[in-house]
């Protein structure tokens, strides 16, 4: 893979931005000297200015200095840094990517300026260890632009493209679900307790349990029932702890919670 030659602005330095400049760099995608990080309190990055990567209080410079711009702040936030950056955005020179949950690409380009390309990218707080599951998207990017964000995003973890309406969804199924896991593994975990182990032990035992069960599904390459169907024996222990956490809503109440979050997510940004 051929390293990336411009250079990349993130602003908003956070979980996200951070993790994501690290996996960059530690990919040999760039070099730390390439890649430039805000955020308003700059003794937090005190840390990787001493690692060579530029940091800095002021959005507008790095951003004029910059090819690749990722918007890495909270929706919230994301109005007041559009104005900051706008004056100095070049349609013909810059490509955008913004992390932001329920902002369309026509938002920033609204903000921002017409016809610059934006790329939409969902990624979760499991990039902070390489294994983020990132939705990407745009409306107007070209397919170099697209490659070349995927190519980004992939040294922190797995990307998927999907169609830009789908990005709300992505966010409830991808980011919101990381808490939605560690919730699951969190109450097998109890339940371990409540059949004898102690909690270090349980937690450590369901953890381990429930990375089995997602690697055999990546390593494998089958579906859930298949696999269920190896675990489950007729009369058996597993069948009958199954169908008492459906009887009790197991299955619908995910299916409510992921559709409840991505109607939230939908929710997060005002256009201002």
């Amino acid at each position: 893979m051929g390293q990336f030659t411009g250079n990349i602005a993130i602003l908003g330095s956070g979980n996200i931005g951070l993790s994501l400049a690290k996996g960059l760099v530690k990919a040999d995608y760039v070099k730390a000297d390439q890649i430039s990080l805000t955020r308003r309190n700059i003794n937090k990055l005190k840390d990787f200015a001493d690692q060579g990567f530029g940091v800095s209080t002021d959005n507008a410079a790095v951003v004029a200095a910059a090819d690749v711009i990722v918007l890495a702040v909270l929706p919230q936030q994301l109005n007041q840094l559009m104005e900051e950056i706008g004056a100095v955005i070049n349609i013909n020179k810059h490509v955008v990517i913004s992390v932001a949950s329920g902002v369309s690409c026509a938002d920033i380009r609204n903000k921002l300026a017409e016809g610059l390309e934006v790329i939409r990218a969902m990624p979760n707080t499991a990039i902070a260890i390489g294994q983020s599951m990132t939705c990407v998207a745009s409306d107007n990017a070209s397919k170099e632009h697209i490659d070349e964000v995927t190519r980004m995003f992939e040294t922190v973890g797995s990307v998927i493209k999907i169609n830009e309406d789908l990005m709300t969804s992505a966010t409830a199924l991808c980011a919101c679900g990381i808490a939605f896991f560690l919730r699951a593994i969190r109450a097998a975990s109890q339940g371990g307790v409540e059949i004898g182990f102690h909690a270090d032990e349980a937690l450590k035992m369901a953890v381990q349990t429930a990375k089995g069960a997602a690697d055999l599904l990546l390593q494998m390459q089958s579906h859930p029932e298949q696999e269920i169907d190896k675990v489950t024996s007729p009369k058996g222990c597993t069948i009958a702890g199954l169908n008492e956490m459906e009887h009790n809503g197991f299955s619908s109440s995910l299916i409510k919670g992921i559709k409840l979050a991505a109607t939230k997510a939908g929710e997060l940004y005002t256009k201002g």
